[in-house]
């Protein structure tokens, strides 16, 4: 499937799998000044799968998104490559990653973001539609 910036209408067979997969982890957010339980799956292009929660803080500068936790973690395990971040959250229909998450998700060289969708349970885009003309490493050379 390609992703030509503009949001997919065909869902990819693990897709809703992965927003399940994110919305079980939401479970084990630590939330306690929000209550936005949010959970996120790193999918490195091995396919290994990272999962990382939001944790916040009473100094809300501290607070770390799920997508970051999950990026984190493959990170932690040596991944520089992640293709496909997914995201979860318990509160509302559907969440979206912040724009700090976006900038770290291009670091990375995610090409596809699948949110939870109220209808058809997983919507994807590219990471170009949801940060265009993103600030990469790239743009260092």
């Amino acid at each position: 499937m390609s992703y030509n910036g503009s949001m997919s209408t065909n869902i990819s067979e693990d897709a809703v799998e992965l927003v399940e997969m994110a919305r079980r982890a939401a479970e084990a957010a630590y939330a306690p000044y929000s209550d936005f339980c949010v959970g996120a799956v790193a999918v490195a292009d091995d396919g290994r799968r990272f999962v990382g929660v939001n944790v916040e803080n009473a100094a809300y500068g501290s607070t770390i998104c799920a997508e970051a936790a999950a990026i984190a973690a493959a990170a932690t395990a040596g991944v520089r490559q992640v293709d496909t971040i997914a995201v979860g959250c318990l509160s509302v229909a559907e969440c979206y990653p912040c724009g700090n998450c976006r900038q770290l998700m291009s670091e990375f060289g995610v090409t596809r973001v699948v949110v939870q969708d109220p209808d058809n349970g997983a919507r994807e885009h590219s990471l170009e539609d949801l940060l265009p003309h993103s600030f990469g490493p790239e743009s260092l050379i």
